[in-house]
């Protein structure tokens, strides 16, 4: 029975991850010094996973997140597919109390089951899915490449686990992530069905000294 076994990781730590500064796709910044050392101790605890191949986003965060992987000689590829959710207008900006308000209404709605609802001058998670699915299925249609490593973001993970759970969006809050967190995953290729085997793992991470 064939099986490819997906490696999923969030991107370390950036200063605007630190400072609750909305980053989406329109904010292309890269990792801080906890956000490196955090991609460097995953680095240490899976170098030993042979990886045919790894995935990222079109963002440097995701990049930098696995660029020992790349140095060690892993071939590459950046999908802008794989991009965070663009947040419109919102990005760059520290949420105040009208945020806060703004953001928890959205969530609502999408909680609701209105994931066509889009962020201001940005994106629904619907329109999120549908760029996703064909980077997806391209990774699946070559079989040989196995295991694989994929860096992305938060909710754009969040989305993704959702669809391919073959559940609603609505439900996508439930799938928690942190910064260099690991999902991993199982696909067969019989029963077109993915299993989750470890989920929003950081145990990789322990051994850091966290930054206040």
């Amino acid at each position: 029975m064939k099986q490819k076994t997906i490696y999923l990781i969030r991107h370390g730590e950036t200063d605007y991850n630190r400072q609750g500064v909305v980053q989406g796709s329109g904010v292309d910044s890269d990792l801080n010094a906890l956000g490196q050392a955090q991609a460097q101790a995953f680095y240490q605890a899976y170098q030993h996973i042979p990886f045919a191949k790894v995935y990222t986003s079109k963002l440097r965060r995701t990049r930098q997140s696995v660029q020992q992987f790349i140095e060690a000689g892993i071939p590459h590829e950046s999908y802008a597919g794989l991009n965070e959710i663009s947040w419109g207008a919102r990005e760059g900006k520290m949420p105040n109390s009208f945020d806060n308000e703004y953001y928890r209404t959205l969530i609502e709605n999408w909680a609701a089951g209105h994931t066509d609802y889009p962020t201001e001058e940005g994106e629904s998670p619907n329109e999120v899915a549908r760029r996703q699915k064909p980077v997806i299925d391209l990774i699946l249609s070559r079989p040989d490449e196995n295991p694989v490593l994929i860096c992305m973001h938060g909710r754009a993970i969040r989305i993704l686990l959702s669809w391919l759970m073959n559940e609603s969006l609505a439900t996508m809050d439930r799938y928690e992530h942190s910064n260099l967190c690991l999902y991993k995953l199982t696909y067969d290729y019989e029963t077109r069905v993915f299993r989750i085997d470890v989920a929003n793992d950081s145990t990789h991470l322990l051994a850091l000294v966290m930054h206040p």
